[in-house]
Order: structure tokens, then C-alpha cells, then sequence
């Protein structure tokens, strides 16, 4: 496919046959890309009235649509796509803060402690039953966060400190609940057992401990933060509940499109304009998802809290830094022009004083959560007011270089033992007992994340506020 380009070091406008493209990424990572990633970019850019398409520099293939996209539409004539948003809907990043230092998690034997008690706490097995029977489903599908009894919120009794609840990008989303009748009985049971559960993939709990970018001190400590503090991030979305949505939704969007003629050469790309029955069907239920998302991960903090106490005491304190998605599609304003905006595997990054901040982060703008790869460092960010011109979006992550089946094959068990520097005084402890099931979410499958983040700051994105460096993980598998 022919292409041109205007470019600098770390931005790049591709123009496709079908529109113009934006990417961010320095040259190394530019240049790895895959040409699928620019057929899939000039598929979507076929949708009808997109304002503005872009790809972040962890962007790879994905189903319909390349994970790392940002893409606009106007609200008035503009078009919503499940393929465009992703199937894990409401996936995102929460980060707890503890009064831990790295120093007192410097005995491997107690790191392995930690994880055998987050792991009674918090159910990894794919078909585990989550600890929290009694939720009500509904109540959390309908009012996210603030539909949670007041045990589940830690400090839901002194108002002045209910972090848990503020200092997250969302905590309800409302919607029309009369959408949730379409959804089968059997999805409400399982996604109730599946409440407080990581899922699989590359989804994790992980014991970090953190280092300050000496140039944003003085925004970090506003924070919380400090050298050598420990920290929990936890990364999932919404499990059986989202999988439900975007099945039924995208089925029923295909009908829709066909009997429109819409579509394009990729036919697992779905979409149809916001007006439409399929594309409101579609919306609304994203919210009930999006509202399980947000609850899933407050419950997964809410269970390694408890492991804390087990291993540390009662003094232990795990207090609530920011929780944000990276799969989701919803309205935004814009120099005061209402858009629609979607971003799959990309993360919002807001600057200071910008009004969609909230409360507690609107001086300093708030935590951007982006997550290395298993043995890795991840990075908390700041938005900067340059990253207007790509509607406030940044990465979400490493971003895969390699397939699930490919890295099976080309990795070995040594390679990743070495990367998580097994049977040294450092090891980084993973509770899976044998590595080879996890192999797939090793280092080698990703790209760097430190390119990662170099592209990010060198496009004027954002800018770092701290390093995380692992010290114990949780998968699920």
C-alpha cells in the first residue's frame, strides 16, 4: 500500500487511500511496524465522517481494529464501532499506594508470602468464584463504584479521605437500563462469580516499587509518592459481562450492517452510526460494562488489601492513586465541539488545569497508568497541554511484538526464567508455579517499553513522574 508522509522524530502523518493518519513513535518503533497495522488503519478510515484516526507507539494488530487507536467522530453525525473499543470493554489500570518501603520486601522468602496471600484473597484460576457473594450484580451494573455495600469501600466512613471513590476517571456511568433485558440470564450468573477476578491474558496484579523522575518531585510527592515506595497495579477489565456485550452487540450491529450495506474488505470490523438501534444498543450496554470494569478492579485492590493486612498487620494501608480504561468509546468536548471519541488500548492523559480532571488532580492533571511487560518496568505518567493534538491520548502499555503462539515457540523456559532473574536475591516472584503456562506474557513477547515511553514524552504526550520496577506478580491463567 503507498503511502505518504510527513514526519518528525516521534510523529509521523501517514496519508492511506482512505484518510489521513496519525502516529506517534520514534523511528526505531516506527519502522517495525506491521503493514497490516496500515491495511486495518485505512479499513477503519473507511468508516463513514471519521474526524481524526491515530496510533500510539505500542500499537499492534488486533480484531477489526489495531490495539493503540484513537478515533473521533463528531456526536452529530458521527459513528460508534465494538471493534474500535475492543472486547475486553472497560479494560484499564488502577494503582494503590502503601505505606511499604522496597527495603522491607527485600527477603525473596517474604515476597513469596505475599503472593501465597494475595492468591487465598484473590481467585487466579480461570473458573474461580470471585469472594464477594454478596454483591448484588445489579446494583454494581447499574451504579458502578456507589453501587457497592459501604464494607467494600474502606474509606466510605470518613468522607475527607474516600480516595477509592475520587480519585478515579469514573465511577458510574449512566445508561438506559432497559437494554440490560437483552442480555441472557446465564451471563448475569457467571459475571457475578467473576466479581474480584483477574481473567487471564495479560491481565495482572503486581508488587511494585517506585522511583521518581527527579523533574517531577514536586508533583509526585502532591501525589503521595516517594523513592522506594511500595505500590499495587492492578490491570483487568470486565470479564464475562463485556465479552456478553460485545458478542451480542456486534451480532446484532453485523445484521444492521448488512441490511444497510455497510462495511469494508475486513468483515470483523463493525460499526453504525450513533443514531442508529444497533449503535445505541450498543452504547448503553458499553456503560454497564464499563461500570463492572471499574468494580471488578476495585474488588481485585479490594482482596490484595486483606492479603496485606495477613502478611503485615493491621497498620498495613493501601490507599487509591487512580483508576482509568484504555477500551471504551464515549462523549467528550473539545475547543466546546461534542465528539465521540474511541480509544482501544490507549490511555487518557490529561494536563494540569484541564477541566475533565477530576477534583483531586485538576492542579497537577492526573495519573497516566502504563504497564511494562511481566519483568519489566511500568511508568506513571503526567498529560501535558501539548497532547491536545491527539485528543489527550497516549499508549496503554508495551504493546505485543509477538503472537501468543508465536513466543511459545521461540521462548525459552531459560530465556524467561533469566528476565525474571529466578534464584537470585532480586527474583521478581510470580505465583505460577510453572512458568511455561505463562511463557506467552514473557518480556521477549513485547516491545520495549522504555521506547515506549521515550516516544511519548519525545511527541510531548505526556511526561514520566515515576518509575515502577516490579518485585512480585499475579497472573491468572
Amino acid at each position: 500500500m503507498g503511502t505518504n508522509q510527513q514526519t518528525d522524530s516521534f510523529y509521523r502523518q501517514v496519508q492511506l487511500p482512505a484518510g489521513h493518519l496519525h502516529v506517534y513513535a520514534g523511528e526505531q518503533l516506527f519502522a517495525g511496524l506491521d503493514y497490516k497495522v496500515f491495511d486495518m488503519a485505512n479499513n477503519n478510515l473507511q468508516i463513514p465522517n471519521t474526524m481524526y484516526m491515530s496510533y500510539t507507539p505500542d500499537v499492534h494488530v488486533g480484531v477489526g481494529t489495531c490495539i493503540g487507536t484513537t478515533a473521533i467522530w463528531d456526536t452529530r453525525n458521527g459513528y460508534v464501532s465494538p471493534s474500535i473499543v475492543g472486547s475486553d470493554i472497560g479494560c484499564g489500570m488502577r494503582l494503590h499506594l502503601t505505606n511499604l518501603h522496597r527495603d522491607e520486601l527485600r527477603d525473596v522468602k517474604l515476597r513469596r508470602k505475599l503472593v501465597k496471600a494475595i492468591e487465598r484473597h484473590l481467585p487466579v484460576e480461570e473458573q474461580s468464584r470471585g469472594h464477594f457473594s454478596d454483591i448484588r450484580l445489579e446494583h454494581v451494573i447499574r451504579k458502578g463504584l456507589f453501587g457497592l455495600p459501604k464494607k467494600y469501600v474502606p474509606d466510605a466512613y470518613t468522607p475527607r479521605k474516600a480516595t477509592s471513590l475520587e480519585r478515579i476517571e469514573c465511577g458510574k456511568f449512566g445508561f438506559d437500563e432497559s437494554y440490560l433485558e437483552r442480555l441472557p440470564e446465564m451471563v448475569w450468573h457467571r459475571s457475578h462469580r467473576q466479581l474480584g477476578t483477574l481473567g487471564n491474558g495479560n491481565h495482572f496484579a503486581e508488587v511494585q516499587a517506585i522511583e521518581i523522575a527527579e523533574e517531577h518531585r514536586e508533583v509526585a510527592e502532591q501525589w503521595g509518592l516517594s523513592d522506594g515506595q511500595v505500590v499495587i497495579m492492578i490491570h483487568s477489565g470486565s470479564r464475562a459481562w463485556g465479552g456478553a456485550v460485545n458478542q451480542y452487540c456486534s451480532s446484532e450491529m453485523l445484521k444492521a450492517m448488512r441490511r444497510s450495506g455497510l462495511g469494508t474488505s475486513n468483515p470483523k470490523l463493525m460499526f453504525a452510526p450513533l443514531e442508529s438501534e444497533s449503535a445505541q444498543a450498543y452504547v448503553h450496554l458499553m456503560y454497564s460494562a464499563l461500570n463492572y470494569a471499574v468494580v471488578n478492579r476495585h474488588l481485585i485492590a479490594y482482596g490484595i488489601r486483606e492479603a496485606g493486612k495477613e502478611v503485615f498487620g493491621p497498620k498495613f494501608e493501601m490507599s487509591t492513586l487512580y483508576d482509568l480504561m484504555h477500551n471504551y468509546a464515549w462523549e467528550e468536548k473539545h475547543d466546546g465541539r461534542s465528539l465521540f471519541v474511541h480509544r482501544k488500548g490507549a490511555t487518557r492523559a490529561l494536563p494540569p488545569e484541564h477541566p475533565d480532571n477530576p477534583a483531586p488532580y485538576r492542579e497537577t492533571g492526573h495519573p497516566a497508568l502504563i504497564p511494562g511487560s511481566m519483568g519489566t518496568a511500568s511508568y506513571i505518567m503526567v498529560g501535558r497541554p501539548e497532547g491536545k493534538r491527539n485528543y489527550y491520548s497516549i499508549c496503554h502499555g508495551a504493546g505485543r511484538i509477538r503472537s501468543r503462539s508465536a513466543t511459545k515457540r521461540l521462548v525459552t523456559l531459560d530465556q524467561f526464567e533469566s528476565s525474571l532473574r529466578v534464584g537470585h536475591d532480586d527474583e521478581i516472584v510470580v505465583n505460577q508455579r510453572m512458568l511455561e503456562s505463562i511463557i506467552d506474557e514473557s518480556p521477549q513477547a513485547y516491545k520495549d517499553v522504555d521506547q515506549i515511553i521515550d516516544s511519548v514524552v519525545g511527541a510531548e504526550l505526556a511526561s514520566v513522574v515515576a518509575k515502577c520496577k516490579p518485585l512480585a506478580a499475579v497472573k491468572g491463567v
